[in-house]
Order: C-alpha cells, then structure tokens, then sequence
C-alpha cells in the first residue's frame, strides 16, 4: 500500500490527488509554491517534476501543467509531484534567469541555503521539500526570451555505475536525439546537486526565444509520459529509445566587453576552434571586438539579446562523446 504523500501543508492520501500552493519563507518575505501531488493507488517510486526554475523559459511550465491535469491517481504506480513554477519571482516578475529579489540565479546555487539570500533560501526549500524525498528527478526548462537553443537531454556523470545507468536510460526515454552530459556532478544546477545526493537526475531544455508554442509542449508531454513509462510510474509501455546522440560540453562563450552583441551562428552549427563567431560593437565609439569559440564542437544554445554585458553567456558548445564515455 502507498503511503500518505506530504509536502508542507499539502496532503494526497494513497489514490488521490491534490492541487495547490505551500509557502516558502525566503527571510524578506513568503512565496506560494504551486504544487500537484499524485499518489497513486499502487506503490512504486516518487518522481519530481520542476519547471519554471528560470523566468521567460515557457515551454516546460506549459508541459508540466499539461501534466499535473492529466495524471490520474488510479493509473500511476507511486508518487508524482509537479512543480510548475518553481521560482516564483523570477517567472512572475523578472522573467529572465535571475531573481528580480536578488540578482541571484538560482540554477548555480543548489543545494541552497537556509540562511542565505531570498533565492539561495528558495533553492533550500525546493532540495528540502521536493528533490530531498524523490526517487527521480526531471527539470524542464527552455531556452529564454533571448536565447536560441536547439532541444537537448542533459545529466551529469557520477561515477556511481548503478546510478549513471538509471540517470542515461531516463534520459533516453524522453524521445530527443541529442544527450548532452557533464563529466562529473560539481556545481550549483538542480539536476547536479541531486545527482550528488544520489537521485537520478536529468535536465530537459525544449523550445525557444521565450515562445509559446502548443506542439512543443505537447511533445514534451508525451516524453515524460515515456519517463513516466521507463520508470514503472505508468503502465503504458515505454516508447523505444530515440538513436541519441551523445555529446559531452566543451566549452561556453562569454562576453568580455559591454556593447551591442552580432552573432554569425545558428544554435546546431559545428564550429572550429578559433573561428569567429561573432562580434561586439561598442555603441560609443563603433570599437568591434571579435568572439572565437574556444573549442570545436555544436552550439546547442546562444544569445540573440543585442545588449550584452561583461560575463554574459553568447553560446556553449558540445563534442561528440568518447565512444568510451559513461553514456548508456
């Protein structure tokens, strides 16, 4: 028998669900959490879906609420909890990728910190409440309102076989061909710190330039359905794995002046190291400062804002992975 699913003051007794909003005190003030908890009627694992971790990043905040409407009790094997608005603030009020609250991205920043600034507290209550008791995890983002990007797969290698193995197979049942991993779980994104608390973890990027587009999270749907499928979640039967390409990150382009940004790429084109690929004109004097790419590689996701400013991210790019990578 499942047990009773808990997150703050939201209750799903085994066999229902329960929609609504728990509060998470950041210090300076409370922000409301939209939450979808799915108890199913027959035990197995409990899956976390976020989105909206970033502000201007739609698509998977479309598909997350596309999916808290449609998952019945009396189908799922578990727990389901849908998150489709993790970081209030910034979906509401900043709409790009930091918080309006404190100028902080929270995707650097997990685990969090109970003490810290308003967004380090919030990335805290998200790895407490939601990513502490998964058995799997899956953040949606997209590419932003300035921001073109080519949909990927991405999840970071641990070193633990077992759990890399669970992590390359949730990520190959989304249906999207390229896979994109780190080669090992450091930093501050969600998907890497649960990685390092030994939850399976996957980033999924799908659409771009902050569109809305119904197709996009439709199709976006039917991939965590496979998710949900792969992981015994759900009875359907799991889509056959998409032949995915696998791709390690080289390396990310930033800007090294203040200025007008002109880019001579598109998000899916192989680059060369050392080629231009792009330039910042100072607005003042018409100075130009010319952008090579660091690595050879694929740019997966690149600016398309004019205005830029030192430090400010113009395109990342991946390499084809060793054939004798930790790829699944």
């Amino acid at each position: 028998m499942t047990s009773t699913l808990d997150v703050g003051v939201l209750r799903a007794e085994p066999g229902t669900k329960t929609r609504g909003t728990v509060p998470a005190d950041l210090g300076t003030l409370t922000v409301d959490i939209p939450l979808t908890l799915v108890n199913g009627a027959h035990p197995g694992p409990r899956v976390l879906i976020t989105a909206g971790v970033h502000g201007g990043e739609f698509t998977g905040v479309d598909a997350a609420t596309r999916l808290a409407a449609l998952l019945e009790p009396g189908e799922v094997h578990g727990q389901v909890v849908v998150c489709p608005v993790a970081n209030p603030p910034a979906v509401y009020q900043g709409r790009l990728g930091v918080s309006p609250l404190d100028g902080v991205n929270i995707n650097r920043v997990f685990p969090g910190d109970p003490d810290g600034s308003p967004t380090e507290r919030l990335a805290a209550w998200l790895f407490t409440n939601l990513v502490g008791g998964a058995d799997a995890y899956v953040d949606l983002h997209s590419g932003g309102i300035d921001e073109v990007l080519t949909d990927f797969v991405g999840y970071r290698l641990t070193g633990d076989p077992e759990l890399d193995a669970q992590t390359a197979d949730m990520a190959h049942a989304l249906g999207i061909e390229d896979v994109i991993f780190g080669m090992n779980a450091d930093g501050g994104n969600s998907h890497a710190a649960a990685a390092r608390q030994g939850v399976p973890a996957i980033l999924v990027e799908t659409g771009q330039l902050g569109e809305r587009d119904a197709d996009t999270a439709r199709r976006l749907v039917e991939g965590l359905y496979g998710v949900l499928g792969r992981l015994g979640v759900l009875d359907t039967k799991p889509q056959d794995d998409t032949a995915v390409r696998a791709w390690v990150w080289a390396a990310g382009v930033t800007a090294e002046a203040t200025g007008l940004w002109y880019p001579e790429f598109t998000v899916g084109d192989d680059v060369t190291e050392g080629q231009v690929i792009g330039h910042v004109i100072d607005p003042a004097d018409g100075q130009e400062h010319k952008v090579h790419t660091p690595a050879t590689g694929r740019i997966f996701y690149g600016m398309r804002g004019l205005t830029v400013a030192p430090g400010a991210e113009l395109a990342a790019i991946a390499a084809p992975a060793p054939r004798d990578s930790g790829d699944h």
